[in-house]
């Protein structure tokens, strides 16, 4: 009988360790083929760009206000003050990313509770979303003084601007998601007893995972152009009033400096997001 029961948990062992083998190897191909969606994207989004600067350029005919990639080279990495400049621009790019990221969680987590309550309640979508699509017709730079007026804080002024430039589009993705489940998994949870919540925590926001990621995707962008916006209007500081300060005082070169990395930087996390996407919907067996 020992000797049965040790076979036994040997058996189990053995497969939890076939099955930890197969999760590891599934989130190591999972990232290997994100990073290659992600070197693709990158390489196309990158040569996207190139032609639109090159051609824009071309177009304008202005060579005091239109400047091509190898003027902002020599400006970013040849001229006298390159290194002080380069200095000045991470500056600035480090705030704006701050606000970003601030604005980021903001709407991410707004939109997320409000999907959540939006499913679990039809009033509460009767409520909500003819507010979210006023704020998403509404331009956001008319409705940037009342937020000042509302709001003395600073951090909490960004946090509702990027925010705003967050909220729709994820609300949207999310609900869509939430109510992706199938019947017959929302059969299974109400036959063991669950309720609305148990069917959204246990099976609705797993199965809303990609819409969730493609939120995410959308909104990084979004979020970074927002913490523009609102440094330009609201705090004086970052890209956003860098590059209002240097059009006011017709320094060209650094104009384009800052929207080429800014660019970057949004470039560089959409293909963060994409490659973290693609290991938790492995994990999930949603790859």
């Amino acid at each position: 009988m020992s000797e049965v029961s040790t076979g036994s948990t040997r058996g189990r062992s053995s497969d939890h360790d076939r099955s930890s083998t197969r999760t590891g190897g599934g989130a190591g191909r999972a990232l290997a083929a994100g990073l290659g969606r992600t070197l693709g994207t990158a390489a196309l989004m990158t040569a996207i760009l190139a032609v639109v600067w090159v051609g824009s350029v071309a177009l304008v005919d202005n060579t005091f206000v239109a400047k091509g990639p190898a003027e902002v080279y020599e400006f970013l990495f040849a001229s006298d003050d390159a290194a002080e400049t380069r200095a000045q621009i991470l500056a600035g790019l480090g705030v704006t990313l701050g606000d970003a990221a601030i604005g980021f969680v903001a709407g991410m987590l707004a939109a997320t509770l409000a999907a959540a309550l939006i499913v679990l309640s039809r009033p509460v979508e009767t409520a909500v979303m003819p507010v979210a699509l006023i704020l998403r017709a509404v331009p956001l730079i008319a409705l940037t003084p009342i937020i000042r007026l509302l709001f003395s804080d600073e951090v909490v002024r960004v946090a509702v601007v990027s925010g705003i430039v967050v909220l729709f589009p994820a609300l949207v993705n999310i609900v869509q998601g939430l109510r992706s489940v199938s019947g017959q998994l929302a059969d299974v949870v109400h036959v063991y007893g669950g309720g609305p919540l148990a069917l959204l925590v246990r099976v609705a926001f797993p199965s809303a995972l990609p819409a969730l990621f493609a939120s995410v995707r959308i909104s990084v962008p979004g979020a970074i152009t927002g913490a523009l916006l609102a440094e330009w209007l609201i705090t004086g500081k970052g890209i956003g009033s860098m590059v209002v300060n240097a059009v006011g005082q017709s320094e060209n070169n650094l104009v384009w400096a800052c929207v080429l990395v800014v660019t970057l930087a949004s470039l560089v996390l959409y293909l963060a997001a994409q490659v973290i996407e693609s290991v938790v919907l492995a994990r999930y067996g949603r790859s």
